[in-house]
């Protein structure tokens, strides 16, 4: 009898060993004359527990982790190829992990199960689906299930996508394009990452139902230079989808054409913006568009575009198969379905969370996260990347909802939640956010490019020590002025949310700064 044992291959899983570990298990299993089959899956998104081993039984895929190429031998002496689950590293059903278990996973739901590479695993566990139910719907019926649905972008300007899809459908032009924004570059995210490698052939059938629903003939997936494991998973799944009739001329025999390919990222940050990615993908360097026009009406080389980022054009299958109104049961107000968390620093129990909205911060920290990796309390989180606000445990309560944020000066943006305990300087970081933009900015318009600069001198001055108490009160000042320059004439979120993570250090750690009280100033 032969046992299938699954190993993931994604980037966090290699990173801390998974190769070696699914040597040492072959090897094992071969002086030993146990047979297995290793498949190389994708991440389950526990990743405090990768490299994480399943082993199929009839019960279901019983786990095991953290495992190091150390402990191989000592899982098989305790039969863990059988299932058998007395090992200190033993899980249990992986399905059971509460981790697990309590999420609510759609865009996500066969992330860690299948062979990423592998067309018939996809489809036998429901792939494709929603790209037939399309092809028989007229594109107009494609772009109104996907505005019933409620999905909006989910690269953190929350734009509903169904509106921008019709935009697109609407605009005249014979050649359109649908582009997938899959420049993830906000820290602590890796969402966009885990479907790229671990469940490529959604975003490529999301890509497909978006280019018939519009009637766009190419699409391009603009990854970022620092993925290379998923450029190669894309590139691999895309010819496969291409032999197998998928992609390319005659489309499934529809008489339809779309055309698929990955254009490797610049490097920098200002080209997850998406008019500056639009430059990137012509060849030119990565500078922000003024708006109008907007992409949709002439996008990329000139032409009506769709841009979504990776998540949301993943998602689509989901509301093509199960209905617009399956997607839209999930989440509340505005907010509807799903939103893949991620979530990392300083945090015991760190990864991917696919919930509804609505879920609070608090339970994802605790219920989920399992509170700080150092045991000190948690002191602030980050939501929405670098440019996202800092929330003090007064607001861990709101719920996630795009609306709730906004109320308080705060993003959702990419999901992406960052945990600092209480040893954190919070003038510290006020002050990286604006070194950051001094690094990222394109340079085109003045408040982003000079005021970011300037934020880190106004930021330095505040924290000296030796400075008279009336000084620092008066960079304070300043450094409100300058926020709010920033804020307002900036041309994109570059410069436009760089005051985000600094006025919310400011206004709720007031005394990181070396400052009286500034409640009456908080957003």
């Amino acid at each position: 009898m032969t046992t299938r044992i699954y190993i993931p291959c994604d980037s966090a899983a290699l990173a801390v060993g998974a190769d070696e570990v699914a040597a040492v298990i072959a090897a094992e299993a071969q002086q030993r004359g146990i047979e297995i089959d290793i498949v190389r899956n994708g991440t389950r998104g526990l990743l405090w527990l990768e490299p994480l081993v399943e082993v199929e039984t009839p019960a279901g895929r019983v786990g095991f982790g953290p495992v190091d190429a150390g402990d191989v031998h000592g899982l098989f002496e305790t039969g863990f190829h059988l299932g058998v689950g007395e090992h200190p590293l033993a899980l249990g059903l992986v399905e059971n992990i509460p981790y697990l278990a309590r999420q609510q996973r759609l865009t996500f739901e066969r992330v860690g199960i299948t062979d990423p590479l592998s067309l018939d695993d996809y489809l036998a566990h429901g792939g494709y689906r929603g790209l037939h139910n399309a092809i028989v719907m007229a594109p107009s019926e494609i772009v109104a299930a996907v505005t019933a649905s409620g999905l909006r972008g989910r690269g953190g300007a929350a734009f509903p996508t169904g509106i921008k899809w019709n935009t697109v459908l609407k605009a005249p032009g014979v050649e359109k394009y649908i582009v997938c924004n899959a420049d993830e570059g906000d820290s602590g995210t890796f969402a966009d990452r885990i479907i790229m490698e671990s469940d490529p052939y959604v975003l490529i059938e999301g890509m497909t139902i978006a280019g018939i629903a519009v009637g766009a003939t190419r699409g391009y997936i603009y990854v970022r230079s620092e993925y290379p494991h998923s450029i190669a998973r894309l590139e691999a799944a895309i010819d496969t989808a291409r032999r197998q009739g998928y992609l390319g001329y005659n489309l499934l025999s529809t008489g339809r054409t779309f055309e698929l390919e990955v254009r490797k990222g610049a490097g920098a940050y200002i080209c997850g913006e998406e008019t500056a990615l639009l430059e990137s993908v012509e060849g030119k360097r990565g500078i922000v568009r003024a708006k109008p026009p907007l992409p949709a009406l002439a996008g990329l080389f000139g032409k009506p575009t769709v841009i979504n980022n990776v998540l949301s054009l993943a998602t689509v299958p989901v509301i093509l198969d199960k209905g617009a109104q399956y997607y839209q049961d999930y989440g509340m107000g505005r907010s509807r379905g799903t939103l893949p968390v991620q979530l990392a620093g300083n945090i015991k129990q760190g990864g991917l969370i696919e919930l509804a909205f609505g879920v609070t911060l608090r339970e994802i920290l605790y219920d989920y996260g399992g509170g700080s990796a150092t045991g000190r309390p948690i002191k602030a989180v980050q939501v929405g990347g670098p440019l996202g606000a800092y929330l003090p445990e007064s607001q861990w309560d709101t719920p996630l909802d795009y609306e709730a944020f906004a109320a308080l000066w705060a993003v959702l943006g990419h999901g992406g939640i960052v945990v600092h305990d209480d040893s954190a300087d919070m003038a510290k970081l006020a002050r990286y956010a604006m070194e950051f933009c001094v690094a990222e900015s394109c340079g085109k318009c003045t408040p982003c490019r000079i005021g970011s600069t300037r934020g880190v001198e106004v930021i330095d001055k505040i924290r000296d020590t030796t400075a008279a108490p009336q000084q620092r009160v008066q960079q304070v000042v300043l450094l409100r002025d300058l926020c709010d320059t920033m804020l307002l004439g900036s041309l994109c979120a570059m410069g436009g949310m760089t005051p985000y993570p600094v006025l919310s250090a400011l206004n709720h750690f007031p005394q990181d700064f070396g400052q009286a009280d500034t409640s009456q100033h908080a957003a």
